[in-house]
């Protein structure tokens, strides 16, 4: 399915498509290690062709009251995620809207992968912020310049993971977001 949506639509990159499983899926599913269990709500941010939210939907859709949200601006990305949902059984609620307008919603975790600068991404994430939100953010090799930069406008508490999926990669563990006054 992501196959066929991509040839017409330009989900994920062709290349990327030979090693979908590494590239997309486990980088995404890697993620639900850091989830912790009393959780019950996801907002993934800029979620494309479902990469990390959907993937985290579908492992995490057995938790009693398990609620994922997906943001997306592009319409036509919308209507593959609301298929895609669908058709792998995933409770999903697809928000075809730009994060920027989005309204305060508290949620447990908060999930982002190729969406953003670390700077603008913590700016999109703290309408979502509530007692105890761990933030999931998957990052490459320019995360140490992104991290300096953020502590500049940003105060929070964050731990540096290594990604399983590409060695390269850092799961990024924030909790604690607050504007620097």
């Amino acid at each position: 399915m992501l196959e066929d949506w991509s040839a017409r639509h330009n989900l994920v990159s062709r290349t990327s498509l030979a090693d979908v499983w590494r590239r997309h899926v486990w980088d995404s599913a890697q993620l639900e290690l850091f989830i912790p269990q009393p959780a019950r709500t996801l907002v993934d941010l800029g979620s494309g062709a479902g990469f990390p939210g959907l993937v985290l939907g579908i492992l995490l859709r057995e938790r009693p009251g398990f609620r994922t949200v997906l943001f997306e601006a592009t319409a036509k990305k919308c209507a593959f995620l609301s298929v895609a949902a669908e058709r792998c059984g995933v409770p999903a609620e697809i928000r075809c809207a730009r994060i920027e307008d989005a309204s305060t919603e508290p949620f447990d975790v908060v999930t982002a992968r190729a969406c953003a600068t670390l700077v603008k991404l913590l700016g999109y994430a703290q309408s979502f912020q509530g007692t105890g939100t761990i933030n999931l953010f998957l990052k490459g090799q320019n995360v140490e310049a992104e991290l300096t930069e953020a502590r500049r406008y940003w105060s929070m508490s964050v731990v540096r993971l290594p990604s399983r999926s590409d060695p390269s990669g850092t799961i990024l563990e924030i909790r604690e977001l607050d504007r620097v006054r």
